[in-house]
This record gives C-alpha cells, structure tokens and sequence, in this order.
C-alpha cells in the first residue's frame, strides 16, 4: 500500500474505543515488499503478530508487472501459521514502453488507444495471477489498488485521462473475472475521485482506507459510510510507521466473496457477465423473450430464452443499473396500463424479481436508456411524450428512483428511431442517435454531459430500407460503440461498425430477424 502501516496495537489488536462483542470484527495485517528484508529491497519491517486473524498478501513491488521479491516467504508464513489470507496488487498506468508491449495483450481490439489501454489492464491482471501460480497461492479475493504511484503517476488533469485510467483499472478487472477470481477495489475518496472521476461502481466490493491514524476510529466509520465508488465496504484499514492494519466491516467475517459483474464502461446493454454487449429480442408469433450474447468480435452468440409471456409489453429497452445493485437492468412498459416494469438483471443473463417503476407513462411514444446523461454517473432515462414531442429527462437515483423530471428536447416526434448507444463520439458522454422520419438520414445528437446537447451531426444518408435501428454499444471490442439495422425486404440483420472517424464495412450478424418485433 502507499502507507506502510497504522494505529497502535497490543498483540496484534487495536487500542481505542471499545468494541461491541455483537459486531465481532476480525482484526488483520497486510503485508507486501515492505517486509522484506533490505538485501531484497525491501524496509525490513515486522511481519504481522502471530495473533493477527487474517492477512492481505501484496503481489507487487508497489507497482504493476513487479514482484514482491519475497512474496513466496510471506505466502509460506501465511501458511505455517494457519491464517485464512487474500491478495492484493497494483493498478498502474502504463509507461509508454509498457503500452507499447502489452497493447493487445487482451481481448480488446488494438485499433483504439481506448482499447490498447483495456489490453495493458488485462496485462496487468495476468502478471497477477502468474505470480499467484509461481508460488501456488489461491486466495479467494484480489484486491486492487488504485491510489496515486508518485513513481509512476496516473494522468489525471482532465476528464478524458480519468476516463483513460478507468479503461486499464477495467481491463484488470476484467482479467480476474475471467479467471474465475473474485475481486474488490483498494481507495480512498480523494485517490479515486484524482484518478477515476469517483467512477461508481455498486456492484465492486470495497476495501477502504483510512490513512494514517492513532486509533482506529475513522478506520470504523468507513465500515459505515457510503463508499469511494459506492460499493460495499468489506474491510477498512489504517496503518502507522510500523504496520498497516485492517478491520472486517460487520457482518463479513472474511469469508470468500462472489465474482462480481462486469463493469463495462459507459455501456448498459452487457447482461451475462462477459464483459460483452448484448442483444435482447422478443419473437412474435410466441412473445418468447430471447437473449443474444454478443462476442466482442461482431457477431452474437446462441441464443438463449429468458422469458415467456411478454406480448403485452409495447416497450422494452436496455437501461443500465437503475436500481444500484451492480448489475445491468431492462425496463418494459405494459402496454394496457402504461405501468413500467424493471427487469434487475442478475449479472448471468437472467433476471431478479421485477419489480414496479412507474405508472401512467402510456403519455409516452418511447422510453429509452441512454446510460449517464446529466454527468451524475447514475443511468438515467429519456422519454418522448407522443403529445408534445418533448423529450424528458428522467434522472435516475442510482436506488431505483429518479430525481425531477427536467425537459431537454422539444421536436422529437420528427423522429422514427430514438435510441441511446453511450457515447458514440469518443467524448466521454452519453449520446442518442436518431433515425428523421422525413428523411431517413440517421443524427447523432451529443450529450453535453450535464443533460443537454451539442450541436447534431448526420452519420449516414437515407436508411428507410431498415424496420428498425438499434445500437448496444460497442460490439466489435474497439471500444466506440457501433449500430445495428434490420433489412425490411430480407430480414437480415446488419452490424455496421463505427470508429472514432466513421464507419467500417457492414458485417451481417443475423438472418430471419422479421420475425423478431421487438429489439432492444
């Protein structure tokens, strides 16, 4: 960690302010290259006291693709003495060498320095399971740190190198996920907010610290207070001169933690966890719900039923985490009451109980999800009232809510396509893309990213041979997110992928999809 220790202690314990027996915390140490002995470059520092009840193993030499020098004697005393133990290791923007070697050292595509930064990230993740395998530690969690490396420093002066830093910490996420490894954030508010523009992440174990202390009081209300990233608080620590130290956050008693979802990056369309955006379609003649995966390299997956029953919906459309939980989320409007339902995804192309999300919005002609439009980092949601043409702001609360509806559009009834495909223009906003009914032409209407617009631009010429138009985002893996039509005369469905500059050759990902009302 930056700081190498914390608060006072006898055996191993903290000195403070009693602790209820109710909440039973577990008291622990972590350790990394500081405890090595200075012949291997280390501080020399003690090892935790025998009495301590867990360890957190760091894996690095305070920076990505190093080695604790002596990682192999810390994980063999782990061992000896029995304490149940997790990991640690660095997350940290890559030098130029570094972008330069492991750029398509993952499974994104090279094609953007958006995702060359991805790959580095990957890179990083798989550096830290190859020294977790050298010297046979399976630990049921990795935790990552991201905190400022003055060795190494993160670019963090303006919005678009934040955003740049959110790609490598999510490459790196992504890596343990595909391994099969649970996996948390180590932070501080300042720190994240510095390198990632306080990126909310709900669904992302936290291990919080409270930097350097006299006792441990503060280290207890980050147990209690809401999170850097706004996911749960599992473990807090604070360190002195000496040691740092950690504390289990009531009821985790240190046991093994699920694999989180996949955090996708400005995307509300990623259903099962891959780390890939979707597709989801409703069938007809049987209103069977299906769900396409999409693999990451332009085409999708078997398709896999989700749902029966769903003829009475008139509206269906990815919204990203409405309710906060960490996984991504569909709304459907009843078409006989006007009552929208949110589907909560379960992060593995499922569903949790629905539940009721708003009524009377039969007022509307479309509801759609744009991801984050007023800046907020919360999904929000747009909606065209079929009366006026306006279209609404619906704020989300990031708990299943919204905030007052605001109006940011008037006009909008000139349109026969409105959907949200995150931000199609590399700026790091959200944006909507629209099909002009009297035209054809397909619009780009970018997001300002504080709920309004800057000027629109047209992408394509008529495109009236299409029944529907569609875009979930990225589906090629560059990382700018590309559209979808659907052929009226013969049913195929066309995938034309998007760079940064413009459009790439179309690739059909589907064919007989006429007989699909409903794509979302």
């Amino acid at each position: 960690m930056a700081a190498l220790a914390l608060a006072i202690v006898l055996a191993g314990f903290p000195v403070g302010r009693p602790v209820s027996a109710a909440a039973a915390p577990m008291y622990g140490h972590d350790i990394s290259w500081p405890q090595c002995p200075s012949s291997q470059g280390g501080y020399g520092l003690p090892m935790p006291p025998t009495s301590t009840q867990f360890v957190v193993v760091g894996l690095t030499k305070g920076l990505a693709f190093t080695e604790n020098p002596c990682l192999a004697s810390q994980v063999s005393w782990v061992k000896a003495n029995g304490k149940p133990a997790h990991a640690y290791t660095m997350a940290t923007f890559p030098t130029a060498a570094q972008l330069t070697g492991y750029r398509a050292s993952g499974p994104w595509s090279t094609s953007t320095r958006a995702g060359q930064l991805s790959n580095v990230g990957y890179a990083e993740g798989s550096f830290a399971l190859a020294s977790l395998k050298k010297v046979g530690f399976t630990p049921p969690v990795v935790w990552i740190d991201v905190e400022p490396r003055p060795a190494q420093p993160w670019p963090s002066s303006t919005a678009a190198q934040r955003r740049e830093n959110r790609y490598v910490v999510e490459g790196l996420m992504r890596r343990l996920r595909d391994a099969g490894v649970a996996y948390g954030l180590y932070s501080y508010a300042s720190g994240w907010a510095s390198i990632t523009g306080s990126w909310w992440l709900p669904g992302v174990p936290v291990w919080a610290t409270a930097g350097r202390l006299d006792t441990p009081d503060e280290a207890l209300k980050l147990c209690t207070s809401p999170s850097f990233s706004g996911g749960r608080v599992y473990l807090s620590q604070w360190y002195d001169d000496t040691r740092d130290y950690d504390r289990t956050c009531d009821p985790y008693r240190f046991t093994a933690l699920a694999v989180p979802p996949s955090s996708l990056s400005n995307s509300t369309a990623e259903f099962n966890g891959d780390w890939n955006n979707d597709l989801v379609g409703r069938k007809a003649s049987t209103n069977e719900l299906f769900f396409y995966p999409g693999t990451g390299k332009g085409a999708l997956g078997t398709r896999i039923l989700i749902g029966t029953g769903w003829g009475g919906m008139d509206v269906v459309d990815t919204a990203g985490d409405l309710d906060g939980n960490g996984t991504l989320d569909l709304i459907a409007r009843e078409k006989a009451t006007g009552t929208v339902w949110l589907y909560r995804g379960n992060g593995k192309g499922g569903f949790l109980p629905r539940v009721r999300f708003a009524t009377g919005w039969n007022a509307f002609s479309t509801t759609f999800g744009p991801g984050d439009f007023n800046g907020d980092q919360r999904p929000d949601l747009l909606a065209r009232e079929r009366a006026t043409g306006y279209l609404w702001l619906y704020a989300g609360n990031g708990k299943g809510s919204w905030l007052q509806r605001v109006r940011v559009g008037s006009g909008w009834n000139a349109f026969d396509a409105v959907v949200g495909p995150g931000d199609i223009n590399g700026d790091g906003y959200s944006d909507v893309l629209v099909r002009e009914t009297a035209t054809g032409y397909l619009w780009v209407y970018p997001g300002n990213g504080k709920g309004g617009w800057l000027a629109r631009y047209r992408i394509s010429a008529n495109v009236n041979a299409f029944n529907a138009v569609m875009s979930p985002g990225d589906m090629t893996g560059d990382r700018v997110p590309d559209v979808i039509l659907r052929e009226r005369s013969t049913g195929y469905l066309w995938l034309y992928p998007r760079t940064a500059t413009g459009w790439l050759p179309r690739i059909r990902i589907g064919t007989s999809w006429n007989s699909i009302n409903l794509i979302a």
